[in-house]
Order: C-alpha cells, then sequence, then structure tokens
C-alpha cells in the first residue's frame, strides 16, 4: 500500500510539472514494451478531428517524443526516426499549457524556449472544437545537411519531418491516443516567438491527446 501511495504522489507531481512552467523538464526513459503490435496499429491510423484536454502523463509524453525522434541507438547516437545523410536536420518543438519546449533526444528533455500558453499560434486559422494538450512542431534546420542547393535540402526536410510525423501517428494509434499531420500553423508569430534562424523553417504539427468519448 505504501508503495502505491508514493507512486500516485510521484504521478501528481509529474503532472503538475508539466501544467507550471518549469524551465527543464525531465522525461522518463521510454516503456518500449507497450503498445499495440504494428500491423494492428496501422490499421487503427487516423487523423483524429475531435480533442480532449486532459495533460498527458508524463510517461506519455516522454514515449511519444521518443518514438517521434528519440534516440534508440545510444552507443551511436541514431534515431527512431532516419533521416537524410544522418544529418538529423529536424527539431522537435512542444507546446503545452505551460510553454513551449524545445526536445533535447541526448538528454532526455525538454527545455523550455518560451514561457506561457501558445498553443494557438499552433491551431493557426483552423477551427478545433477544444485545445489539445500538446502540440509537437516539426522544424528542419537545413543548414545541418552537409551539401545540396537550399531547394533540394528544402525537399529533403519535408521528407525527414514527413516521416517524424508518420512515427508520431503510429504510435498514437498503437496506445490509444489521438493526432493528425498539420501543416496550418502561425507561422510568422512562431518564428518570432522560437527566434528562429534563417535556415530553420517550420514543417508539419502534430496536435496529440487522449481520445475523446
Amino acid at each position: 500500500m505504501k508503495k502505491i501511495i508514493i507512486q500516485f504522489c510521484l504521478a501528481i507531481i509529474a503532472t503538475s510539472l508539466l501544467a507550471q512552467g518549469t524551465k527543464v523538464i525531465v522525461l522518463k526513459a521510454p516503456d518500449t514494451t507497450r503498445g499495440l503490435p504494428v500491423m494492428k496499429a496501422l490499421s487503427l491510423r487516423a487523423s483524429a478531428t475531435k480533442w480532449d484536454t486532459a495533460t498527458l502523463k508524463l510517461q506519455d509524453l516522454s514515449d511519444l517524443l521518443w518514438a517521434a525522434d528519440g534516440i534508440n541507438r545510444r552507443a551511436i547516437g541514431k534515431r527512431t526516426a532516419p533521416s537524410a545523410m544522418n544529418d538529423q536536420d529536424i527539431d522537435v518543438y512542444v507546446f503545452l499549457k505551460s510553454g513551449a519546449y524545445l526536445y533535447d533526444a541526448g538528454k532526455n528533455t525538454l527545455n523550455m524556449v518560451a514561457e506561457g500558453d501558445k498553443r494557438n499560434l499552433c491551431i493557426g486559422k483552423q477551427n478545433f472544437d477544444a485545445t489539445p494538450p500538446v502540440f509537437c512542431v516539426l522544424i528542419s534546420d537545413i543548414s545541418k545537411f552537409k551539401s545540396g542547393a537550399d531547394s533540394t535540402k528544402l525537399e529533403l526536410a519535408a521528407e525527414d519531418a514527413g516521416i517524424v510525423s508518420e512515427n508520431i501517428s503510429v504510435f498514437c494509434a498503437g496506445v490509444g491516443l489521438s493526432t493528425r499531420p498539420r501543416a496550418t500553423m502561425d507561422q510568422e508569430r512562431l518564428n518570432k516567438l522560437l527566434n528562429l534562424k534563417p535556415t530553420q523553417h517550420l514543417m508539419l504539427n502534430n496536435p496529440v491527446s487522449y481520445k475523446k468519448d
């Protein structure tokens, strides 16, 4: 009973951290045993249209980001998502109620880049029935590509972002979360908020929530 109470208290603390303006969120190690078989998850993959507003548990958020573009071969620093020439151009920015964060796959942390609820910038001009608790915004820094014209680099960036977005979609289908890939967002205001460099390009975003009843 004591162990159950301690685990419950830790879960409450973790949820509270996600709701507050914590500068660095330390994520949990991925649970690689969870979820449906891949073929079953693919059979259930669908673009959600309705959203639950409950805050994602820390383990769910941690697993989501690892599935998206986490490190799955730590000894050589390679990711769950392939990238052109392994240049790893995609950064995952995570928008929560407490602020906007940059996912650091190496340290398995979220580092705040802007405080406060900015999720409306990810929604843009589209109508949502409710605001999802998480938006994963995929940004490519084409300066990470070692060669090629900018037009070629942008094509590679689009491909790499699409792969990360699909990782998110398959993960969500496999564990019972809702998501959809989107290109709509307030690009001008997001560029200013995140202080992006000219070589950084907003590509896609995935809202994520629990299934809405």
